[in-house]
């Protein structure tokens, strides 16, 4: 009874409604920024030594790609719910409603597992044969996806445990767990792809029991710190009923963003088959860029973590103030850092393309103009990205999915295939950052709505 009690009734006013929001923000999305750049890294080796087998194993993995996001997406999704009502919870001072969130979310992450493990065991060669014909590629992704969905337990229960620590602002564990998990599956990649060392090699199934192993790593670390580190809650699963209210309120948040990353999923499953109206080498450029811009986009995806339960906290206690100057300081660092992704695909595309990719005459003369095109997507991404975060840590994830669906859906996939059909391949990628400009347009006006409604009466 004693340690649940000092679990549940913290002694100190938390930090994210004392500490001044410029040095809160950085403290707290700093961690994550790095960890999520060791996320990037270990994806772009992941596929550099996936492609130094072939092509077709390159383009087996960014098949693969569209129900790996989707994973992550019901992951992170949740996530956002769990972080969005755990942090309000805190704010309130409502510490049994936060325990119940937590547990909760961890039984939600739990249930997506087995889900996906199903269908990922009974579908994966289905998913393939309907986008191409190559048997290599068919047979390389079939057991790329199987490995990734039937042992997914990893990376549901890593995000859901980081989420946890996340909303009592304890980011500097989830660098710990992050940066371990990534470096320890960089390590095991060329081990287990070539079979170094007197391990056997494994091909394209050895890329992705490295990164299971990875996600494994990190669940058990982020494990430890919740039990060891987050006092403000109390994860212990004895006795534990799923309670529907919250579930309910989780997912009233987590829905929007699970249907809004979804959408990614399927939109890449939608250009993927646009681009296999060309070549398959095609889509293997779509598959790089997606890798490649990682690097630009995992930091300010870790600065949105940093952001949400800051937020989310100082909206629970009604400090409008705060709200505002943590969102226009995160706008400022997100634009910073895609002018500096914008620099260098202009720059260097040939460089990404050939140094790290092994590219080929025939993937270079795609990918360089790709690179360059797409790019300039960036100029209007940061901001949209922030806002987005914004709505969800505000309980209006429905705004962040009707952005999502604008841009992805509703712009993406129709321009991109009227220009595949009039103008031929060089067209397609201009439909990148005109998406953009419309996610930029709806985003602004939905700020201005959610601030009217929510924040202005605070």
């Amino acid at each position: 009874m004693v340690q649940t009690k000092q679990k549940t009734t913290p002694v100190h006013e938390n930090k994210m409604g004392t500490m001044p929001v410029p040095k809160l923000l950085i403290s707290m999305s700093l961690p994550m920024m790095l960890s999520m750049l060791v996320q990037a890294l270990y994806n772009i080796v992941d596929s550099m030594f996936v492609a130094k087998l072939s092509e077709d194993a390159l383009t087996a993995v960014s098949l693969a790609f569209p129900i790996q996001t989707l994973m992550i997406a019901v992951a992170s999704g949740t996530g956002v719910g769990i972080n969005a009502l755990l942090s309000r919870n805190l704010g309130e001072k409502d510490y049994k409603g936060a325990n119940r969130a937590a547990k909760n979310g961890i039984f939600l992450a739990v249930l997506s597992f087995i889900i996906f493990a199903i269908i990922g065991g009974i579908g994966s060669h289905f998913f393939f044969s309907v986008q191409t014909k190559n048997p290599e590629i068919v047979a390389y992704g079939t057991e790329y996806l199987s490995i990734i969905t039937i042992c997914s337990f990893g990376i549901f229960m890593q995000i859901t445990f980081e989420r946890l620590l996340q909303s009592t602002g304890k980011t500097i564990y989830n660098m710990i767990t992050q940066g371990t998990g990534a470096i320890i599956n960089i390590i095991l990649d060329p081990i287990m792809i070539f079979g170094l060392f007197g391990f056997p090699r494994l091909e394209v199934a050895g890329a992705a029991l490295a990164t299971i192993t990875g996600q494994i790593v990190g669940v058990i670390l982020a494990a430890f710190f919740n039990h060891t580190k987050n006092h403000e809650i109390d994860i212990n699963m004895k006795g534990f009923r799923p309670h529907g209210r919250t579930i309910a309120t989780i997912y009233k948040v987590g829905v929007p963003s699970i249907i809004m990353q979804a959408i990614t999923s399927v939109m890449t499953f939608g250009m993927n088959k646009i681009l296999l109206m060309f070549s398959s080498t095609a889509t293997a450029v779509f598959g790089v860029y997606f890798k490649l811009q990682s690097f630009i986009f995992m930091p300010v995806f870790g600065l949105n973590n940093g952001m949400i339960p800051i937020v989310a906290y100082n909206y629970g206690s009604r400090n409008k103030h705060r709200i505002i100057q943590t969102a226009k300081f995160s706008v400022a660092i997100a634009v910073t850092i895609m002018m500096i992704g914008l620099v260098l695909f202009q720059t260097c595309p040939r460089f990404f393309l050939f140094t790290l990719f092994d590219a080929s005459e025939q993937m270079l003369a795609i990918g360089v103009p790709a690179l360059r095109i797409i790019s300039l997507s960036f100029l209007f991404a940061g901001y949209n990205i922030i806002v987005g975060s914004v709505f969800q840590a505000l309980g209006n994830g429905v705004y962040s999915l009707i952005v999502s669906l604008a841009r992805q859906l509703f712009a993406i996939l129709p321009i991109a295939y009227i220009f595949a059909i009039l103008f031929g391949l060089h067209a397609v990628w201009w439909a990148i950052p005109i998406a953009e400009i419309v996610s930029l347009i709806t985003s602004t006006i939905l700020l201005k709505r959610i601030y009217r409604l929510k924040i202005a009466p605070l």
